[in-house]
């Protein structure tokens, strides 16, 4: 029994299912997932997100919010591998849509971080290139991404 058959039985004879009887299928469900199917939704929903709040649309542009669509391009990029691990077919898609928010991003007024002797100089590190700064490109690239 799936949590949404607990709670469709607990309606079908008049009452709520109980608290024991969600978890018990909520266990149920937790040992059927995949955690592949997870991580692609999960993606999904952060692209979806990242797109709303680019606001590049008329229908989203008062839900514009460059931070948040920065987070979310971010924790796609960092999902990528695990995209490649457990649904390899998919990468080129997540790929694609990563550069498309990527450039609607910069579009939008995003900036990318400075360039990493200019961040060096600002710190007064000499630990190398900043974090998400490809070394052979102008290009941003966040963090874990190469």
């Amino acid at each position: 029994m799936s949590f949404g058959d607990s709670e469709r039985q607990g309606q079908a004879d008049g009452r709520q299912p109980t608290e024991e009887e969600i978890r018990a299928a909520m266990d149920e469900e937790m040992r059927r997932i995949h955690v592949g199917d997870v991580v692609l939704q999960t993606v999904v929903t952060l692209v979806q997100l990242a797109g709303r709040r680019l606001g590049s649309t008329p229908e989203t542009e008062a839900e514009r919010d460059l931070d948040q669509a920065r987070v979310a391009i971010d924790s796609v990029a960092a999902l990528v591998p695990s995209v490649e691990a457990v649904a390899p077919s998919q990468v080129s898609s997540v790929r694609n849509a990563l550069s498309q928010l990527r450039l609607a991003w910069v579009k939008a007024g995003g900036t990318p971080p400075e360039p990493a002797d200019a961040a060096e100089k600002s710190a007064g590190a000499d630990e190398g290139p900043a974090a998400g700064q490809d070394q052979g490109s102008r290009i941003w690239v966040p963090p874990g991404v190469r």
